[in-house]
């Protein structure tokens, strides 16, 4: 897919963007179930509801599902298109709201991102960039790090995704020191930008938007004309605003426990 999409591609597109962590198990049926491998926190994550049966059914088998795979905790994503719509039986199962994104989308490449002088960013190719990934990753995301095994694992997935021009890992530095990260993924013609990272002590100064641009030259790189991103309302979502990505409306996460 070329040229300028529409905004119901643009809708389409958010709605089908499911992230499946290595190591993780899937099941698709009334909805998308994704059980998270304990680096990542555990738990399953529940999208993307496509049933013929009623809300409380689905959230049923979503129960059901968690407690099979022994999983104490049930986060639901919401989505416009949603069917059922899952969102009020979760409250009025006592689930609680987590966190906010908001879709963001513009073309690529676009008005050039503004990027300090200090701040320098790069693909990721290398074991020892991996580990400087890894030591940005870990506080901010409060996930375990990773082993010499996790670490070259991670590595011979990077460098496939770059060999067959699927997407990247970008590390940005400010003055030399790794302080933030960010990977994309190309996929009909969209470059979605996921796993934006920055060390809370060094916001506000620039990597960020360093590692969005990179990652944009990227996309443009390998074909994509248009950049999607689901940004949290309380950090990236007001640079993606000044940076020209135009918004598309919010998703929502609620936690049930189990």
């Amino acid at each position: 897919m070329t040229g300028v999409h529409s905004d119901d591609e643009i809708l389409r597109a958010a709605a089908a963007w499911v992230w499946f962590p290595r190591g993780s198990e899937q099941e698709k049926s009334a909805l998308q179930l994704v059980r998270y491998p304990e680096r990542f926190g555990g738990g399953v994550r529940a999208s993307q509801v496509r049933s013929e049966s009623d809300a409380a059914a689905v959230v049923d088998h979503a129960i059901g599902r968690t407690r099979e795979w022994g999983a104490t905790r049930l986060t639901f994503w919401t989505n416009p298109s949603d069917s059922p719509d899952l969102e009020d039986e979760f409250r009025r199962r006592g689930a609680v709201h987590e966190d906010t994104v908001t879709v963001f989308a513009r073309p690529i490449p676009g008005d050039p991102i503004e990027v300090p002088a200090d701040a320098s960013a790069e693909v990721v190719r290398t074991l020892e960039q991996v580990r400087e990934v890894d030591l940005v990753n870990v506080p901010v995301w409060e996930q375990h790090p990773l082993d010499e095994a996790g670490l070259q694992e991670e590595l011979n997935e990077v460098t496939a995704a770059l060999d067959a021009r699927e997407g990247a890992r970008v590390l940005a530095r400010l003055d030399g020191k790794p302080v933030s990260t960010g990977g994309c993924t190309v996929v009909d013609g969209f470059v979605r930008l996921w796993g934006a990272a920055t060390l809370a002590e060094c916001r506000g100064r620039g990597a960020y938007r360093a590692v969005l641009a990179e990652r944009l030259r990227v996309g443009a790189e390998f074909g994509a004309t248009t950049a999607l991103v689901k940004g949290r309302v309380s950090t990236s979502a007001p640079i993606l605003a000044r940076a020209g990505f135009t918004q598309y409306g919010d998703e929502r996460s609620y936690v049930l426990t189990v």
